[in-house]
């Protein structure tokens, strides 16, 4: 007989392998670590694709010169609202969605699934409309020079134009989180970023029968693969047989439904902002120290980004564990999930935290050969990689209480412990006493750890498992 150890990696093996694959599940019922597993591994592997897209911009962007990276850069800025408003809508349809699935009321689920597409197409194409119109007096507002504005502008007008494929790319995928099936989420960002890989050089350079199109290109393969992975995973909810029945008598808009979305999503978004939004002021205080400390805040910040990523997927699975459990009256098992998500998100990301301060100066190595840039990247790898067990915990609660409906709570832990702790503790540590950039870095690394011990007070009480969606 195989001993233990044979077993439990037999088990582990398989439920990964499911994971990827794929499968209707109850996740309101059965061992609860496995549940995590099953939708931690595919919006692990999702999360990680997203962040794929403006790297493949980049890499290829910045074969025609600076003036077009800079134009990818000053559009990526004007899109931080958009993330942040696709966040929030993604959000509250994941929240609402897995309250219905655990409530075993599909009908409610679909009827959720399809007013938050709607609102979502109807916010996306107004702005979208916006953003083209003005994309020339945006680029300029975020200090583009002529030139930059130049040879950008027709990526920013198809990446500001385009941003439905952004917004319902997002939304889409949330539903399918929502109601348990993050395979296919996970499988959309897959074919949406392949199609980005394939394009973005034949139509930046003309390669064979493609137009040469410069910068503009890379937005047309961007905005074209998140279309075709958007339209792609809309089909697969209205295609019948799925958890979530969609069909047409569910597209009668709804004003009651879309009001009480706009209402989660709108406190969402605000929190999403909030959080985002306080890197510019970092940055502000940062760049008084020159260009060396901003380049090596910039590369230790992008690490850094890049490896919490597969934690937001692991904060996912938490969420909708949470939605469904709440759903099917189960608040101790919510409550469970979150704790044991914490401690898996902890063993990863100390993990990784522990490889930053061992190896930074190599890892930095990797982008920069400037012994001035790579002393202060270095510095900025291994400060906040020194706050990732808290980081592991807060993460995970942070998105426990979208998951349960609560959007409030974490909107006003975001805006007091990033705006009104961790930017004024920056300032004081890095002017005040004289630390430098290395203040600054402590401040993020101070600000996170305060927001895990604040979330784990709250959560604690417990006031998130009364809250209706």
């Amino acid at each position: 007989m195989p001993d233990s150890t044979e077993a439990t990696s037999h088990t582990l093996g398989a439920s990964i392998k499911e994971a990827l694959r794929g499968s209707e599940q109850d996740y309101t019922t059965g061992p609860v670590g496995r549940s995590i597993l099953l939708l931690a591994i595919p919006m692990v592997l999702e999360m990680s694709m997203e962040s794929i897209f403006a790297v493949v911009d980049i890499f290829f962007v910045s074969r025609l010169g600076a003036d077009a990276v800079a134009a990818v850069g000053l559009t990526e800025s004007l899109l931080m609202p958009v993330y942040a408003l696709a966040m929030g809508l993604a959000i509250g349809a994941t929240a609402l969605v897995a309250r219905r699935i655990g409530e075993r009321d599909a009908e409610g689920a679909a009827r959720a699934a399809v007013q938050s597409l709607l609102l979502a197409l109807v916010v996306a194409v107004v702005l979208g409309a916006l953003g083209a119109v003005f994309a020339p007096q945006l680029l300029a507002l975020m200090g583009a020079s002529p030139a930059v504005i130049g040879i950008g502008l027709g990526y920013a007008r198809v990446m500001l134009g385009g941003e439905a494929a952004i917004i319902l790319l997002f939304v889409v995928n949330a539903i399918f989180r929502g109601a348990g099936d993050a395979a296919i989420a996970m499988r959309v960002l897959w074919g949406a970023n392949l199609l980005n890989m394939a394009l973005a050089p034949c139509l930046i350079f003309g390669l064979g029968p493609f137009p040469k199109l410069g910068v503009t290109g890379a937005a047309v393969a961007t905005t074209f693969g998140r279309s075709a992975g958007a339209a792609y995973a809309i089909w697969r909810l209205t295609r019948p047989g799925g958890r979530i029945p969609v069909g047409r008598r569910h597209l009668r808009p709804e004003p009651a439904l879309m009001a009480r979305i706009a209402r989660l999503s709108g406190s969402a978004a605000v929190q999403s902002l909030v959080g985002t939004a306080s890197w510019i002021g970092l940055v502000r205080i940062i760049s008084t120290f020159g260009s060396a400390a901003l380049a090596g805040y910039t590369i230790g910040i992008r690490v850094v980004i890049f490896a919490l990523l597969p934690s937001f997927g692991m904060s996912n699975a938490a969420a909708t564990m949470v939605g469904q459990a709440l759903g099917a009256g189960k608040p101790e098992r919510a409550e469970e999930a979150v704790w044991k998500a914490g401690f898996y998100n902890l063993c990863f990301l100390g993990g990784i935290g522990a490889l930053f301060v061992l190896f930074a100066p190599a890892l930095v190595s990797l982008f920069t050969s400037d012994p001035a840039v790579a002393v202060h990247a270095v510095s900025c790898l291994r400060i906040i990689a020194s706050g990732f067990l808290f980081y592991a915990y807060g993460m995970v609660l942070t998105q426990s209480f979208n998951g349960a409906g609560d959007t409030f709570t974490p909107t006003v832990l975001n805006l007091v412990v990033f705006w009104l702790w961790e930017i004024p503790l920056a300032y004081v540590l890095a002017i005040h006493f004289g630390l430098g950039p290395r203040g600054v870095f402590w401040s993020v690394t101070i600000a996170f750890s305060t927001l895990a011990v604040a979330s784990a007070i709250l959560f604690r009480r417990g006031r998130w498992k009364t809250r209706k969606v």
